[in-house]
Formats: structure tokens, sequence, C-alpha cells
């Protein structure tokens, strides 16, 4: 049961994206910072973290979770290290997600080619 609410609420998240594409001006680079955005509001007044509770990945995965993940950095640090936790949270939390994206952004270059515009 769990996959299949990962999969919904983490579809329904794409989906939103996916709208704000095609009936709105917005570029993808904005409805993606937007999206970050939202999962830190959402995590700071603490309502994004029953969903992640609910739904596993399907709420963690998207950019929301980040969003959420970086909140969730700081509080902790916040609590452990006072002031300090405000810039040390956020990089400590996320800091396994960013490495990956770094890596395989850093593989993809190496077996694929360029291509000017």
């Amino acid at each position: 049961m769990i996959f299949l609410k990962a999969f919904v609420v983490g579809g329904l998240i794409c989906v939103v994206g996916q709208l704000l594409i095609d009936w709105t001006k917005l570029t993808p680079a904005r409805i993606l910072v937007s999206f970050v955005v939202l999962g830190v509001i959402l995590g700071g007044l603490g309502l994004y973290q029953p969903l992640v509770e609910w739904a596993g990945a399907g709420a963690t995965v998207p950019l929301t979770g980040f969003g959420n993940t970086l909140v969730q950095g700081t509080k902790e640090a916040l609590r452990e290290d006072g002031a300090l936790g405000i810039i040390k949270g956020p990089l400590s939390s996320a800091s396994v997600g960013i490495t990956v994206a770094m890596v395989s952004g850093l593989l993809v270059s190496f077996v694929s080619k360029p291509k000017s515009k």
C-alpha cells in the first residue's frame, strides 16, 4: 500500500508542476524554485511532515521534499548549535542529495556529447 500512496502523492505533485508549465507563462526554473520554497514554507509550518510520514518517498523525492529536508535540518541544528545551525543545518541535511546530483551530472557529462544551439 505504501507504494500506491507514494505513486499517487508524487504523481500529483508532478501533475501540478506540469499544469503550471502548460497553463502559465512561468519558466520551468521558476516552477522548480517555487516547489522548493513551498516545501520550505510547509515544512516550517509543520504541515509537510505528516504528508512525508503518510506517503513516504512520494513526498520526499519531489522538490517540495528537498525544501522540507532543508527546514528539518535547520530546525535540528538550531536546537543543537544555536544560531550557527541556520547555516549548518540545511547544508548537512541535504549534503547527500546534493552530492549524488553532482556526481550523477559528472558521470553523465563523461558519456554524453554536448550540442550547440
